[in-house]
């Protein structure tokens, strides 16, 4: 993985670090050797993932806990720098997408073609492995793939994101006839209604407690919008106004956020016989309705990561079944000051959608 933490040119390979509790910093990063179906790829545009700020603020995200410096970053594309002497597929050059799990392909799990529940993933900036908000990283070739001549670097980027939606469509088997809701309208639920329509579904109404957001939705295609409460005591109430919107029954819900709420408003709202996606994990327990849903025969769907998604989003992509670019609404360079700015705004919410850093 790269020649000790340096380029061809001899640049000293940088990278940000997360040292502690609201501290970043750029400092070196050795890759080890470049393994013979390795690539060493420079990176050009790498997004900030909710898991990102979680490290960043709790040194935590989910049960996965930072105890020594890590580097941060796995929504990224880049640039061919070197290739291993087995690579075929791949050149100096090239622009890549990466997608940052590397499974085992020895368990059961990664034989049955599930490798994205393998327990023994390296997954980019979940502890211990380090990710890729670096000048250079070092990746297996087979995890990278190829833009599309009309595809962007920071497009190529987003497909960690959207390959999260792609997933959850799969998962649901959404098509032509699926009636779609989607709960929350962050980062994770707007690409899922971008992949739900690119799947087919004929009409998507998508809530939130956010106007922005909801506003931001509405011009990414959906048919309809909800604002809802954050109090649990008005879900009785939001699945009434949802239902109302929808206009028809709701055949998969994705519940995007993963709170007690936002889970019994999905398993409320659906209809007998469909599905209910959980792509969120706000909550680690929930306490939810689950005799009634399961009385009316509703699926409960969890949804971890991604499996073989990045040849699908990249022609999604290609083919401009699915745009992107509307949500990377901030843009910041690789500095010291530029990577705290970065994270400040990510963190805040408000207009911020997707942060990128062009690199």
């Amino acid at each position: 993985m790269g020649k000790g933490g340096k380029s061809n040119e001899g640049e000293e390979n940088m990278a940000a670090w997360l040292l502690g509790v609201n501290t970043l910093k750029i400092q070196p990063f050795n890759l080890p050797p470049l393994g013979s179906h390795d690539v060493r790829v420079r990176m050009k545009a790498v997004g900030i993932c909710g898991s990102d700020v979680h490290y960043l603020k709790t040194l935590r995200c989910a049960d996965f806990v930072v105890k020594e410096p890590m580097v941060i970053g796995h929504e990224c594309a880049g640039i061919i720098d070197e290739v291993g002497s087995e690579v075929k597929t791949l050149v100096r050059g090239d622009r890549v997408a990466l997608e940052p799990g590397i499974s085992c392909w020895r368990c059961d799990l990664c034989k049955e073609g599930r490798y994205n529940l393998c327990p023994e993933m390296k997954f980019f900036a979940t502890p211990p492995v380090h990710g890729s908000l670096a000048n250079q990283v070092v990746h297996p070739a087979d995890l990278c793939f190829k833009l599309p001549d009309n595809v962007s670097l920071e497009e190529g980027a987003m497909c960690e994101p959207l390959s999260v939606g792609v997933h959850a469509c799969r998962r649901a088997n959404v098509g032509p006839e699926t009636n779609i809701l989607v709960l929350g309208a962050g980062p994770i639920g707007l690409v899922t209604l971008l992949a739900a329509r690119a799947f087919g579904a004929p009409r998507i109404v998508i809530v939130d407690v956010d106007d922005y957001r909801l506003s931001v939705a509405k011009k990414l295609g959906a048919d309809d919008i909800v604002k809802v409460s954050t109090n649990i005591q008005d879900v009785a109430a939001d699945i009434d106004n949802i239902q109302k919107a929808m206009g028809a029954g709701i055949d998969v819900s994705f519940d995007c956020a993963g709170f007690n709420k936002t889970m019994s408003t999905a398993l409320g709202a659906t209809c007998p016989g469909g599905k209910v996606c959980l792509v969120g994990m706000g909550h680690h327990e929930m306490t939810v309705p689950l005799t009634p849903a399961a009385a009316r025969e509703v699926d409960v769907i969890g949804i971890f990561r991604y499996k073989n998604t990045w040849p699908l989003c990249l022609e999604f992509l290609r083919s401009g079944k699915i745009d992107v670019k509307p949500l990377i609404t901030h843009r910041f360079g690789f500095s010291q000051k530029e990577v705290e700015e970065a994270f400040e705004t990510s963190a805040a919410g408000g207009d911020a959608i997707k942060v990128m850093f062009n690199l």
